[in-house]
């Protein structure tokens, strides 16, 4: 099943008794956000608010917050045909009549892609417009106490390169109302729009954008694909829908624009111009602080007459962007091994905010060209922001990270298959490395036979200054003690004592509470998002012709350092507020 528009959509939830209507009224300043966290711990359904504090407009959450809604939003026929695609590649090399006529099929459905104009009559979006003050009752959010105010959490910002039109950019870039006609404009680096951006501002230029609000949930989808910088996300929606997407030409604008939108904000963004935006709780579970970025001047903003908004809650994983994510994954995978020869699967981890970590299956058929494969992932679009990279040859689920993280230990030669890479980049919200987008990375190579057996229960005893000690799986260990502020030397400490008994662990990570080894999602978002691998992984070191070899064991210090952010926690009085109402919302 594909849907045109969101509403297509939130009706089939209702028929599929996954949507709860809340006809309560809610405040879209911290409350809404509340009950939607709970609900989607919950794995609950879909959440309507219709009655929201200062906007005539009802509120949509947790659209794609389960497995089976994403999966009830897409359907399998998209990956079906991306895995088929990508097969045909093969089949219809060379190009032969009988090779043509096999895959008449996908020839056929490769037609239903693409971009159907349609009259301003038949537009929805074009229901409404307004031109003064027009995101007035505009019911954005407020997630998280610290926030900088206001935010659009799903947004769809489209943008075309100023010089050649044809190369657009639909991408999700928060931003935040500062009034009704301003926000910000959050293009972090390796963004599509930012690009697009710094080429109008070195002409000078104010860069026209368009952002959507609903339209077809693979509009969404396509937004926040990891997708190659010049292939379209407009042509991605439409070959995850099935069908040619309906635009129609903004009549105050110069974009075309979804016609099955919800909403249309259109104006644009000035060269040189910056305004502090943020503090604003993210997806790696803390606030990123406030730093200046583009400025939006919105002229007018289109509406269907009874628009529904759509939002999102980021916070600690997991949230939607896990499950949306894990689709995409899916969906792109099979052309991995098209865009990076020698990959034969790749994996990034939603729990760590996905590039803090991400893996590969690669190809081995000479020594050390499992190395060349880390090099070119690490060179690969939105793939360059990765920090810590785990790579080996042998088949398996990658998102299963006990039985990756055991495979690689049992492969991993610390004097040749550890790469510590300092004075690199990192993602904007990811502040380990002391600066904005400033950091290092890490390769972690485990390929060929076993050389080491791993443990799999403690039994050596007690270690000095250390409270707590846990298995996360085999080979890797998970212990406690002092807090950073308090004891900043522990890991070196701990490091020698692991070196004196001569451990048989050869990870182990220092945590602020060894009980995140009870279940991957706690592990992964506790070390990956607590950790910059130039200061914080210790071993012994040899340096040889340059190349810095390690030994084992290899400790990584994963405390709150002083400097980072704070972690994401609910307002006490919100959480009472929600708690005392819940009979209220779910009255049905």
């Amino acid at each position: 099943m594909s849907f045109a528009d969101l509403r297509g959509f939130i009706e089939t939830l209702r028929r599929e008794n996954d949507l709860a209507v809340i006809d309560a009224p809610v405040d879209p300043y911290l409350e809404i956000a509340e009950i939607h966290r709970r609900v989607i711990d919950q794995g609950g359904p879909a959440l309507l608010f219709t009655n929201v504090k200062g906007s005539a407009f009802p509120v949509v959450t947790n659209l794609f917050g389960t497995i089976r809604r994403v999966d009830l939003a897409f359907g399998p026929r998209p990956e079906a045909f991306m895995k088929q695609a990508v097969g045909a590649l093969d089949r219809m090399l060379p190009p032969t009549p009988k090779a043509i006529w096999g895959e008449r099929s996908l020839i056929w459905d490769a037609m239903k892609v693409g971009l159907k104009p349609t009259p301003a009559s038949s537009a929805p979006v074009l229901g409404a417009c307004r031109r003064e003050r027009p995101l007035e009752g505009l019911p954005a959010l407020t997630s998280w106490q610290l926030d900088g105010g206001p935010f659009v959490t799903l947004p769809l910002v489209y943008t075309e390169h100023p010089e050649h039109r044809k190369q657009h950019n639909l991408g999700m870039y928060r931003m935040q109302i500062f009034d009704d006609s301003t926000t910000g404009m959050h293009w972090q680096i390796h963004k599509g729009g930012g690009f697009h951006y710094h080429e109008a501002e070195k002409r000078g230029e104010a860069l026209p954008v368009s952002v959507f609000l609903g339209g077809p949930p693979a509009l969404i989808a396509s937004a926040i694909a990891p997708v190659p910088e010049h292939l379209p996300e407009l042509l991605l929606a439409s070959l995850i829908t099935g069908s040619k997407l309906p635009v129609v030409q903004d009549p105050y604008g110069i974009h075309r624009i979804p016609a099955n939108a919800e909403f249309v904000i259109s104006g644009s963004v000035a060269p040189h111009t910056r305004r502090p935006e943020g503090p604003f709780g993210d997806h790696y579970g803390y606030y990123s602080w406030t730093h200046d970025f583009p400025v939006f001047d919105v002229s007018h903003m289109w509406h269907r007459k009874d628009a529904i908004y759509p939002a999102t809650i980021v916070g600690k994983p997991r949230q939607e962007d896990y499950y949306l994510g894990d689709f995409l994954q899916r969906l792109l995978s099979p052309a991995f091994p098209l865009a990076m020869p020698g990959v034969k699967d790749l994996w990034t981890y939603a729990e760590t905010g996905f590039h803090a970590l991400a893996a590969a299956v690669v190809r081995e058929s000479y020594s050390r060209e499992a190395l060349t494969t880390a090099f070119r992932i690490l060179g690969e679009g939105q793939l360059t922001l990765t920090k810590f990279l785990m790579v080996t040859d042998q088949p398996l689920d990658l998102a299963q990270f006990d039985r990756l993280l055991e495979t690689v230990l049992e492969r991993f030669r610390p004097e040749t298959d550890l790469y510590i890479f300092d004075k690199t980049s990192h993602d904007t919200l990811d502040y380990t490395g002391g600066k904005l987008n400033r950091g290092s990375k890490a390769v972690m190579l485990g390929v060929g036979d076993p050389v080491r057996e791993l443990p799999g229960d403690y039994d050596e005893g007690p270690l000095d200054e250390i409270d707590g000690i846990e298995v996360y799986c085999r080979g890797c260990l998970v212990v406690s003690g002092a807090s950073f502020v308090e004891e900043p030397k522990l890991a070196n400490r701990l490091l020698e004592r692991l070196q004196e008994r001569g451990t048989r662990w050869p990870l182990v990570i220092l945590a602020d509470d060894a009980a995140i080894a009870s279940a991957q999602t706690p592990f992964l978002w506790t070390v990956f998002t607590r950790f910059n691998p130039a200061d914080d992984i210790y071993a012994g070191t040899v340096v040889l012709r340059h190349h810095v070899g390690y030994e084992l064991p290899l400790v990584i210090d994963a405390r709150m350092k002083p400097g980072y952010p704070d972690e994401l926690v609910a307002r006490e009085d919100i959480v009472e507020l929600v708690d005392r109402r819940w009979k209220e919302y779910f009255r049905s």
